[in-house]
């Protein structure tokens, strides 16, 4: 059997292969994420998008209700991956600091891996779309923030362990500072300037 791949729409009775279920979502959202990380100060269009794929504004809108439902579909492969990362440095040995240290430096990789999602995470993309989008990044900042917080929690001894400390929340709280800080020096740079420099050193000072 001859590959699909050898196929082309331009030969004369040639059939365009239709895309699995779920294939087109997928491809829809890797191409916003490309779009996003060319770093372009305009805004993401469903025109330039539907232009990008070869579709129609119409097929865009067969598998996403809206546009905002289509950064909802960015933001729900940043929480899998993100927590899913989490999951697996809590899981570890080690000290708890260590592990903090870790999640702050997983953060910064996870935006050198993929700049358009950065853009996402400092509200640079969603700034004039739905605004339930940028709550739904502020609670996912919050939830990781809680995780770095509960490891420092760790640290201290059993009978406070369950006790909300003020130098915990400000260690934490300074961690995402940073964090947030690098994302954003990262996107304004035009992903120039990696997140990871220096990076170590810093995230000691914050968790001796």
């Amino acid at each position: 059997m001859q590959p699909a791949a050898q196929h082309s729409p331009a030969q004369t009775g040639s059939v365009r292969k239709r895309p699995k279920p779920g294939e087109r979502r997928l491809q829809i959202l890797q191409t916003i994420a490309s779009m996003l990380q060319e770093g372009a100060a305009e805004k993401v269009t469903t025109a330039a998008l539907a232009a990008k794929l070869s579709l129609s504004e119409a097929a865009l809108y067969r598998h996403f209700a809206s546009k905002a439902q289509m950064f909802e579909g960015l933001l729900d492969f940043i929480e899998e991956t993100i927590f899913s990362l989490i999951n697996q440095i809590e899981a570890r040995p080690g000290a708890p600091a260590a592990r903090a240290r870790e999640i702050v430096l997983m953060l910064l990789g996870f935006a050198e891996k993929n700049p358009g999602m950065t853009r996402v995470l400092i509200g640079d993309a969603i700034v004039n779309e739905d605004s339930r989008l940028q709550a739904r990044v502020n609670q996912l900042l919050e939830r990781v923030e809680a995780s770095i917080r509960q490891c420092l929690r760790l640290q201290r001894a059993e009978a406070e362990a369950s006790q909300a400390s003020p130098e915990l929340s400000l260690q934490s709280a300074m961690a995402m500072a940073f964090v947030q800080g690098r994302w954003l020096q990262f996107a304004k740079t035009g992903f120039r300037k990696r997140p990871s420099d220096s990076a170590e050193a810093v995230v000691k000072l914050i968790f001796p």
